[in-house]
């Protein structure tokens, strides 16, 4: 039977209502601990009403008489968050994976921190995950989502609360089908040539040869900046996608080439003798500057080496190039451009989509040369530049056809 009372109450003995705010609580008979033979007991307080108790006290020993009691743990949330990015960090994840883990916990640790994680209804997860997305993208959202549902799920397969407060839960912003799909940005084959212009007469170190390789191969800036000239087969003009830099801190003497993306990621791609002819031109100026600093040049292979010498820094020739150095790069370059859009490094892998397209390249030797095994960004632009080439077919077979059909 449940021990029913109303705890810290400072009002008279004979008073008949509480005026001083006590709550009332509730202790009920658990069962025996299997180890010292002892009576177990569960108490819960914070409740306006003794009947409001009493009904808590009755759910529970319902519970414990079903079997289907969880005695729920007063672990807050950034206790179980951090145990679970613990057990994450133990399964051998790829550094990026985990810097991205850690992120996205950051995140849910600001909005539910110090709350009891058992404590963490529906109602305030799905308010939560509103307020944070209008503030974030919603690949970002997903990704916060996902870790959330995971952190729950581990604590409801321990024991430790009663159900999942992510589990109806959805992030705002419904999958679209590809033809409704946002079409992904990507630059037209003038817009193209204008910018490469560009790098190449007001460009920086490395900026031509480095944009030319990435619309040209289409490949991820991360897996460039990791690109080294044992890669390069001159010879049968083909290059190897080994790797992804990783270098969390934006600095190009602190880094680790990571195994690629996926399985797919690593590659070998056929690429147009133009650019290895213009890869060979910039090795040769690489190694004459290699040896001009053979004393401090970090002499690790990478095609896109550092050969710029930062103000109030320590040179560090031969680094590879960062990604953020390449974004930056690229922005300095758009400001001569007038394009209807913010373009981005990644910009240029979906032109190259663009252009294989156009080039009657099927989507299943796309995806290969991307090294994707589905992507719906890519099958997107290539669907809305084959359907573009129909409809061109069908106007101009009609315009042929007009004259016949006069005859």
């Amino acid at each position: 039977m449940a021990y029913i009372r109303r705890r810290g109450c400072k009002c008279p003995k004979d008073a008949k209502r509480c005026t001083c705010g006590a709550k009332w609580s509730f202790t009920v008979d658990i069962g025996v601990d299997p180890v010292t033979g002892k009576r177990k007991q569960y108490t819960k307080s914070g409740f306006d009403t003794r009947r409001d108790a009493e009904l808590a006290a009755a759910k529970v020993e319902t519970e414990v008489a079903s079997g289907t009691f969880v005695r729920e743990t007063r672990a807050t949330f950034e206790e179980y968050a951090q145990m679970w990015l613990k057990a994450y960090r133990a399964n051998g994840t790829k550094p990026s994976s985990i810097w991205q883990r850690e992120y996205q916990v950051g995140v849910l640790i600001n909005c539910f921190g110090k709350i009891r994680i058992a404590d963490i209804s529906t109602k305030k997860y799905r308010e939560t995950i509103l307020d944070l997305s209008a503030k974030l993208s919603r690949n970002t959202m997903l990704g916060i989502h996902g870790v959330a549902k995971s952190i729950f799920r581990m604590a409801l397969q321990d024991g430790d609360i009663k159900k999942d407060p992510t589990e109806f839960v959805k992030v705002p912003g419904a999958k679209k089908d590809d033809d409704e799909m946002e079409m992904p940005k990507y630059l037209e084959k003038e817009q193209l040539a204008e910018f490469l212009r560009l790098a190449k007469f007001r460009g920086l170190d490395n900026d031509y040869i480095m944009f030319l390789t990435l619309a040209y191969t289409g490949m991820r800036v991360g897996e460039a900046c990791a690109l080294k000239w044992s890669d390069i087969d001159f010879q049968g003009h083909t290059i190897t996608i080994n790797g992804t830099l990783y270098n969390p801190n934006d600095r190009s003497d602190w880094y680790q080439i990571l195994p690629p993306k996926t399985k797919k990621a690593r590659r070998t791609i056929d690429v147009d003798p133009g650019l290895i002819k213009e890869l060979e031109y910039h090795k040769a100026v690489q190694n004459e500057f290699k040896m001009r600093y053979r004393n401090i040049y970090h002499d690790a292979g990478f095609v896109f080496a550092r050969m710029d010498n930062p103000i109030n820094h320590e040179p560090r020739y031969g680094y590879p190039m960062i990604r953020r150095t390449v974004e930056l790069r690229m922005n300095r370059i758009l400001q001569w451009m007038d394009l209807p859009f913010r373009a981005t490094p990644h910009t240029l892998r979906h032109t190259h989509t663009s252009l294989l397209a156009e080039a009657g390249v099927s989507l299943e030797a796309i995806m290969e040369r991307l090294g994707h095994k589905d992507d719906r960004l890519t099958r997107t632009v290539y669907l809305h530049v084959t359907k573009k080439l129909k409809k061109e077919a069908s106007e101009k077979f009609s315009a042929l056809m007009s004259d016949v059909v006069k005859m």
